[in-house]
């Protein structure tokens, strides 16, 4: 049983005059924040006045990379070559650095965001490019991968620091992979369920599959959505939870 886990939330998600998430609410609770950078949400004063947040909060901050998705909040399969996948990635992680070390800070770690996330976990191309990408950033950045997946193996090849990620929120494939957004059993709205399915994948190494399949994980980093409704509840919940378990909540 671990002892220790981290615990991110993908914020910074607000656009303009578009806002999404209630980030000075959920940043307490949180040891790392993956904060957008511009591709599927956010822009320079949303990217500034999160980073100056996490900071306040001594949250780890992380760069939260995209396809170029405005409109599909960067949810959407896209063509890419691998080398667009690695410019993709220097580009916007560059921008969360720059106004982090502006204010103070630095960048933690590098997580890809929505659908480039769910095709990296597959692809063995892309998984190279986005590693490489990472590397080249320098400063021995942690790379969030989704636990068992691809990318996680080709990470682990390059001597890149991993962490493996699982979801309090999302239900899961029995490959492994997380339930498409199409599919209505892909979200969990029930805080209780969350918290069941969480502790069984931290203490146990295990997720329960939705055909009920018993898939071996690992995982180091649990993810809750900045941009559903309920995530600041089920970040209170959640947090109540690994105190009462002794699990402490610490920055990879």
């Amino acid at each position: 049983m671990k002892n220790t886990i981290d615990f991110n939330a993908d914020v910074g998600e607000s656009f303009g005059a578009w806002t999404m998430g209630q980030d000075a609410a959920l940043m307490p609770f949180l040891s790392s924040a993956n904060i957008a950078a511009g591709f599927h949400a956010g822009d320079p004063a949303t990217i500034e006045a999160t980073v100056a947040l996490a900071c306040r909060h001594h949250v780890a901050i992380g760069a939260h990379p995209s396809l170029p998705d405005l409109m599909g909040f960067g949810r959407r399969t896209m063509a890419i070559t691998p080398d667009e996948a690695r410019q993709l990635v220097v580009y916007q992680a560059s921008a969360v650095r720059g106004f982090a070390e502006a204010a103070g800070c630095r960048l933690h770690h590098v997580k890809p965001h929505g659908a480039l996330y769910n095709m990296a976990a597959q692809d063995l191309a892309l998984s190279k490019a986005i590693v490489a990408a990472t590397q080249s950033l320098g400063d021995n950045l942690v790379l969030y991968v989704l636990s068992g997946s691809t990318i996680e193996a080709v990470a682990r090849e390059a001597g890149l620091r991993v962490a493996c990620e699982v979801f309090a929120d999302r239900r899961y494939e029995p490959s492994g992979a997380l339930v498409s957004r199409k599919d209505p059993r892909a979200l969990i709205t029930d805080v209780e369920e969350s918290i069941n399915h969480v502790l069984r994948m931290v203490r146990d190494g295990v997720c329960i599959a939705v055909d009920g399949a018993r898939i071996p994980l690992e995982a180091d980093t649990v993810c809750l959505h900045g941009d559903q409704p309920e995530a600041v509840a089920f970040a209170q919940r959640l947090y109540a939870e690994f105190t009462a378990q002794k699990i402490r909540i610490e920055t990879m």
